[in-house]
């Protein structure tokens, strides 16, 4: 009994890109949810989001990325300067990157970046999609950073630190709808191919 349950919670799972996460997600992120991955620019943010985008086989067919905050790269969509009450009607695909919700909240305000949010959640439900939404840490206020953190489906947090001439990396998965939730910090790694993840977690 058990066992068929996992496999019917598998198929309804999508890949994060990431193996570790994979596993400390029992799948990957659940279908028709929006995530938030919160971080700054020197953690690997931008990475995890393309690892996602394009998937195991490094090409995105699936999906797309609505680039907001810098020049786009091969396949990426430039929304620089474009309306965020548009985006909705440019995702498609079943993986929605957009980078990021920090440009949207400091050049529009947080009730745009809310409906966006919003908006992207009625467009993953629909398509049983998953919209990745980047967050800068540590430049919006907490009332706002809280206010998103609700009305997303899943969050994840990359934090760094330094522990004497080592750099630590670890990411938390704070709220994940429909899940249980890891206990402790996920450690990870930036390699040349992108995160790595590490976990003792087992496939069943």
């Amino acid at each position: 009994m058990d066992t068929a349950v996992g496999r019917v919670d598998r198929a309804n799972r999508r890949t994060t890109g990431l193996v570790g996460l994979d596993l400390a997600l029992d799948g990957g992120f659940p279908k028709g949810t929006t995530i938030i991955a919160a971080g700054t620019a020197i953690n690997g943010l931008d990475l995890f989001a393309g690892q996602f985008w394009k998937g195991e086989g490094g090409t995105p067919e699936e999906g797309c990325y609505l680039m907001l905050d810098a020049e786009p790269g091969e396949g990426m969509t430039d929304l620089r300067g474009v309306d965020p009450g548009q985006f909705p009607g440019l995702m498609h695909g079943q993986k929605v990157v957009v980078d990021s919700l920090s440009t949207v909240i400091l050049a529009y305000g947080i009730e745009e970046a809310l409906g966006l949010v919003r908006k992207a959640s009625a467009f993953a439900v629909e398509h049983e999609a998953n919209v990745l939404f980047l967050l800068y840490a540590g430049i919006h206020a907490p009332e706002d950073e809280i206010r998103i953190f609700r009305t997303a489906d899943g969050i994840l947090d990359l934090k760094q630190t330094i522990e004497g001439s080592e750099v630590e990396r670890k990411m938390g998965i704070f709220k994940m709808k429909g899940l249980d939730l890891p206990r402790q910090l996920v450690p990870y790694n930036i390699t040349a191919e992108g995160l790595e993840l590490s976990t003792t977690k087992r496939v069943v």
